[in-house]
């Protein structure tokens, strides 16, 4: 029988790690990889899909708005960002968004030029002005309606989406671009190709970065009940309420605005919330005649929100409250510990 006591075991011999010899004198220790932001990355991708399909409709499909439409709305949305970024800095006494080198004003840029595109391609005007006032209204919007949440602002009305519909309400002349214009000159089956691309691109996107694909099932899925409830109860005609869903339009729209990640929940259940109210208050604007219900929906939705997450602030900061001041109370409270007899003598 051996005595395994009296010398140090084999295996623990072995497996006992020894500390990492130190790195030679005068060699720098690589930093760590900088973590990928998803949010950045979400934008690059959004930018530079309404980029190639606003290049690709002026050039190949037959956009009907003049060329110098987008170009001179970007221009616009990067001056009217920096100036009001820089205006909002310099009131509250912070570092402007874009400060910190070319890398920052690059991604700070990004959120205006996928609005000033929006605009500039979703809008049906006689004259640039048109376009302008949008893009103005649009990028101006994250500044004038925004919460303060855990410390920070944050913007709650789509801006897009909220610079076309009040260009929609301001300017009676000013439409929705026409369906039939992304697909002006294209014929079979590139006009069922092209919203499958959009589909297929903006799914992809929506699936891997902004994780918006609760909220995109619920739009869709409550747009076909909304449709269905009217024809079983308003005698509408389904086939052509549903028939919206087969344009660019609506893909775009489903795709690219509806799910922008910074006025939209981030938690699966509040997107199906989110998904579901835009398509019940769609139905209702329909009902009651409102045209381009699309995007008033979208702004109700969003107006909806803010007035949550401020519900939701306020009691955060009174729960805070209330239990700070309990703590206080609660130890003066507590009774002391009793003397022993020992240290009585």
């Amino acid at each position: 029988m051996t005595d395994t006591t009296s010398a140090p075991s084999t295996t623990s011999v072995l497996t006992r790690s020894e500390p990492a010899p130190p790195p030679p004198a005068g060699t720098a220790t690589p930093p760590p990889a900088p973590k990928r932001d998803p949010r950045r990355a979400a934008l690059l991708r959004f930018a530079i899909s309404i980029t190639a399909l606003n290049v690709v409709g002026h050039l190949l499909l037959g956009f009907e708005q003049a060329p110098i439409v987008p170009i001179a709305a970007v221009l616009v949305a990067y001056a009217v960002s920096i100036g009001l970024e820089w205006l909002d800095a310099w009131a509250r006494g912070t570092t402007p968004g874009f400060a910190g080198g070319r890398t920052e004003m690059f991604y700070f840029l990004l959120p205006a030029h996928i609005a000033a595109l929006a605009c500039a391609m979703l809008i049906y005007g006689q004259n640039l002005g048109i376009y302008l006032f949008a893009v103005v209204v649009a990028v101006g919007s994250k500044y004038l309606f925004r919460l303060r949440v855990r410390g920070r602002l944050r913007h709650y009305l789509n801006p897009s989406n909220f610079g076309i519909a009040v260009t929609l309400i301001v300017l009676p002349t000013v439409g929705f671009v026409p369906p039939y214009m992304f697909l002006n000159r294209t014929d079979n089956p590139f006009d069922w190709l092209i919203p499958v691309f959009v589909l297929g691109a903006g799914t992809l996107l929506n699936s891997k970065l902004t994780r918006r694909m609760p909220l995109i099932a619920a739009w869709v899925g409550g747009y076909v009940a909304q449709a269905v409830l009217r024809a079983v109860f308003l005698g509408d005609n389904v086939w052509s309420a549903l028939g919206m869903m087969t344009g660019v339009a609506f893909v775009l729209f489903t795709n690219y605005m509806i799910t922008d990640p910074g006025t939209t929940p981030m938690a699966p259940r509040r997107q199906v919330v989110f998904g579901l109210t835009t398509a019940a208050l769609y139905g209702l604007l329909v009902v009651l005649g409102v045209a381009y219900a699309i995007f008033f929906a979208l702004v109700l939705t969003c107006a909806l929100r803010g007035v949550t997450m401020k519900v939701g602030e306020v009691r955060r900061v009174r729960a805070e409250r209330a239990a700070s001041a309990a703590a206080p109370a609660a130890s003066d409270a507590t009774p002391a510990a009793p003397v022993s007899a020992g240290a009585r003598a």
